[in-house]
């Protein structure tokens, strides 16, 4: 859910994506081969026509490479440094930045582009900004991460949480699960943008049961989230544990572990740090589909800059994959008794409930503060990891066009919450969460979901009475 600029700049040279899908930046030799004199007539030979379509078409040779990118930890004491911070965000896409430069006495992460480290040493001292260095080279990072991705075409009998997996992985391991579980339904959601479908399942067959809907994977490179959402699927279908068993037994579950397949797959081809969809909108491309629904669109801590990591879209669910999920859940809540919504999220360690736009607070803020405790303090419990819970606006930052937003408000959802899973607000791991971590993070999300769906229960939420889980 932290936010991180798309490189425009590479973009600019290249033609309208509008007319063009998946359009690639060509790295410089292959711009000067493209110049190159050529005895071949354009389009004329077959194997020219399909190196052109190849590149066109999104096929990435060249994936986007962080080498001496460095991660600063600030600490942003005047008015005067708020202003500095926000002019560079705006003006330059040298600089990632995690979250916005909102107000004095906050903390802010950014990734600096190696070419702008004397630019940004000189304004930190000019500011007399306070900070520190947290990692010196993302590459390195991303490089090691490599070596805990399963290859392509594994089997889903071997599909587990000691590594990440492809979409393709998850996709044909939900299938196989449904294959298996006469009580688990495969579930197919219309085309993403790239014409793939959004997989999920539902898990249950007692109607009266209420429904629990966990999205995943909104944020393309939250590799953590699809991780975290399986695993809890796998202990729903498969653990003796008597509070899971419960758990199983008297929810139904919705779980979508990609709603933004076409941006997770570019993550392991492309670009590891890419956000949004990929979806064009000029030279530039993807939108940030959890600023993308009809819940204050385009309000605050969104952009309408197509070129920006937190592009809100053309127009509330202008996007297929919010459309899918807007119209899948606007079709199931009723019938299926949808109460609680869970979208699953990186980094911060943070449990947040409505609202990001706004200050007010929900009707029902008393009951939800008690329902993030009982989540913080079973993720303590679990591991020891410490996370925060309150409303977004008052926990993270202000965000509008959010899911969780839009599901309290616009269909009546009362218990819904955006999860910030590890690592902590100054990790240097920040979206490239080691494989190690999957399973303890994991854990803890399903220790969450255990003590607040029981607390809930308790509140009577669920069937109108008070009981225990």
């Amino acid at each position: 859910m932290k936010q991180m600029p798309t490189s425009c700049q590479t973009q600019q040279s290249l033609p309208s994506c509008h007319s063009v899908r998946n359009v690639i930046p060509l790295s410089r030799k292959q711009i000067e081969r493209s110049q190159r004199p050529t005895r071949m007539v354009a389009c004329g030979q077959v194997l020219a026509c399909w190196t052109l379509l190849a590149l066109l078409a999104g096929v990435s040779a060249d994936p986007a490479r962080y080498d001496h990118f460095r991660l600063y930890r600030l600490l942003i004491e005047t008015p005067a440094q708020v202003e500095m911070l926000q002019q560079l965000e705006k003006q330059s896409d040298s600089y990632a930045f995690m979250g916005h430069a909102r107000q004095p006495n906050q903390n802010l992460t950014i990734m600096v582009a190696p070419h702008k480290i004397a630019e940004i040493t000189e304004l930190l001292q000019r500011y007399e900004l306070q900070g520190s260095i947290l990692l010196y080279n993302m590459q390195e990072l991303i490089d090691r991460e490599k070596a805990t991705i399963k290859p392509k075409g594994t089997r889903p009998e071997e599909f587990g949480w000691q590594f990440y997996h492809h979409l393709d992985t998850i996709n044909e391991w939900l299938r196989w699960q449904a294959g298996r579980h006469p009580e688990l339904q495969l579930l197919e959601l219309g085309a993403s943008y790239e014409n793939r479908s959004l997989y999920g399942v539902k898990l249950g067959t007692n109607p009266a049961n209420s429904g629990v809907f966990v999205e995943c994977g909104i944020h393309a490179r939250e590799w953590i989230s699809p991780a975290s959402c399986t695993f809890v699927l796998n202990e729903l279908l498969s653990s003796d544990r008597p509070d899971v068993r419960r758990l199983a037994d008297r929810f139904n579950w919705i779980i979508f572990p990609v709603v933004n397949p076409d941006g997770y797959r570019y993550t392991f081809e492309g670009d590891r740090l890419w956000r949004k969809n990929m979806q064009p909108y000029g030279v530039c491309r993807g939108v940030d589909l959890n600023r993308n629904f009809a819940s204050d669109w385009n309000g605050p801590g969104a952009s309408n800059d197509p070129c920006r990591y937190d592009f809100a879209g053309g127009s509330a669910a202008s996007e297929p994959e919010t459309r899918a999920l807007v119209e899948f859940l606007e079709r199931h809540v009723a019938q299926w008794r949808i109460r609680t919504y869970f979208s699953v999220h990186s980094f911060s360690q943070l449990v947040m409930f409505p609202y990001g736009y706004k200050v007010d607070r929900v009707p029902n803020y008393d009951d939800l503060v008690a329902i993030g405790r009982k989540g913080v303090d079973a993720i303590e419990r679990a591991h020891g990891a410490r996370y925060v819970s309150g409303a977004m606006i008052e926990t993270i930052y202000p965000s509008s066009g959010d899911s969780v937003d839009w599901v309290y408000s616009a269909l009546g959802v009362p218990v819904a919450y955006t999860f910030e899973l590890r690592g902590p607000p100054d990790s240097t791991n920040m979206f490239v969460l080691p494989a190690e971590e999957i399973i303890p993070t994991a854990e803890e999300l399903l220790a969450a979901f255990i003590a607040m769906l029981g607390e809930a229960t308790r509140l009577g939420y669920y069937d109108g009475e008070r009981q225990e889980l």
